[in-house]
């Protein structure tokens, strides 16, 4: 799927939240696919999510 139709995507999916759901519903919605798309692209560069949820060691402890 090229950048164009994902952006076409959720401009829809945004605006059929913020006709049918109000403001609230439009925020949630856009919220909610940053936290998605941050994920994402932290996985797509090779990340691990183990590496954001794990503690991590301090130096000289």
């Amino acid at each position: 799927m090229g950048k164009d139709v994902l952006g076409l995507v959720v401009g829809m999916a945004l605006a059929f939240a913020g006709w049918f759901g109000g403001f609230g519903a439009f925020v949630l919605v856009a919220a909610l696919g940053a936290l998605g798309f941050t994920a994402g692209r932290f996985l797509d560069q090779g990340g691990d999510l183990r590496d954001l949820l794990a503690p991590r060691d301090r130096a000289g402890r």
